[in-house]
């Protein structure tokens, strides 16, 4: 491992998505750590070992990201640094400028629409937990393969979403933020409602099927604006959304497999069956990988593309 010399090697050479990831990964692993030891040592303090755990994490992510701008900006050969709109991190503070006005209100009702915007995303993303926690309506006792495997339909759109819904608030002017606003309040309500109410009818399923029905919500409204945005332009980013047939087909005859291989080798008949049923599961993990592989062209490209560039940029530093 070579001498980074910050916290996850938060050099200014590394790309700004390589960054981002060390400084998540790092400071999720260090939370998690944190939790674990004050759970084992500490458990009596019940709730206040998952606050100081999050305040941790924080703090950890926001040292991260100091220690990489105030190195890039100490640096002025580095072209990042000539476009960044600060030459110093004391830019970034608040300060009082003479014969200016004390508030900037275009700049404070645009950081007003993103608070709005960012409370209701929370609300969407994180909402469900509060109606577990204070109407006690889901029993983790009785999770099982038909919840792992409804879990796995939810990390699918998980995937969609985050490309679209990123997009989408990147192109967003401030009006359209602000109208996005008043969306996002009935999708929360309607989100909070709905987990509510299917955790009672479906126990821990209904649970995640709620959050499929939140994203799939979102997931349209930011397809839309992708479109509405397009329409005049000749490229169609959406289109990379279709999967090719023989991918779906080999999508659909794995899961005949591993459906079938589930009722006859798991899992009451014995260990030989199971490592059975296991080597049929990674057999058609093989199969729809391989294709994967041999159909979508442009996402492989896309990978051998990102990690030409991050091992390039490994070798630079």
């Amino acid at each position: 491992m070579s001498d980074w010399g910050s916290p996850a090697g938060l050099e200014p050479d590394l790309q700004p998505p390589v960054a981002n990831v060390i400084a998540e990964s790092l400071s999720v692993i260090l939370k998690s750590v944190l939790t674990a030891l004050l759970v084992l040592w500490l458990p009596h303090w019940g709730l206040y070992i998952f606050s100081l755990a999050q305040l941790f994490y924080t703090t950890i992510l926001v040292l991260c990201y100091v220690i990489y701008f105030t190195k890039l900006l100490g640096s002025p050969e580095s072209p990042k640094q000539q476009t960044l709109p600060v030459s110093r991190m004391t830019d970034l503070l608040p300060n009082v400028v003479r014969n200016k006005a004390f508030v900037n209100w275009k700049e404070a009702k645009l950081t007003w629409s993103f608070f709005k915007q960012s409370f209701l995303k929370q609300i969407l993303t994180e909402g469900e937990r509060y109606v577990m926690t204070f109407l006690n309506v889901l029993n983790f006792g009785d999770q099982g393969p038909i919840l792992l495997r409804s879990y796995c339909l939810y990390v699918l759109l998980l995937a969609i979403n985050g490309v679209t819904e990123c997009f989408t608030f990147a192109a967003m002017s401030k009006e359209e933020v602000d109208r996005y606003n008043f969306t996002m309040l009935g999708l929360s309500s309607s989100f909070l409602v709905l987990s509510y109410l299917l955790t009672r009818w479906c126990g821990s399923v209904g649970f995640i099927l709620a959050n499929c029905f939140n994203m799939a919500i979102r997931i349209t409204q930011s397809l839309s604006f992708i479109h509405r945005y397009y329409q005049k332009s000749p490229h169609r980013p959406l289109a990379g959304l279709y999967l090719s047939p023989v991918l779906l087909g080999t999508f659909a005859v794995s899961g005949g497999i591993t459906g079938v291989s589930e009722v006859f080798l798991c899992c009451d008949q014995g260990w030989p069956a199971r490592l059975a049923h296991i080597a049929v599961g990674t057999f058609c993990l093989g199969a729809t990988l391989g294709t994967v592989f041999l159909t979508e062209t442009k996402l492989i490209h896309f990978l051998r593309t990102q990690l030409g560039v991050s091992r390039l940029a490994d070798k630079m530093t």
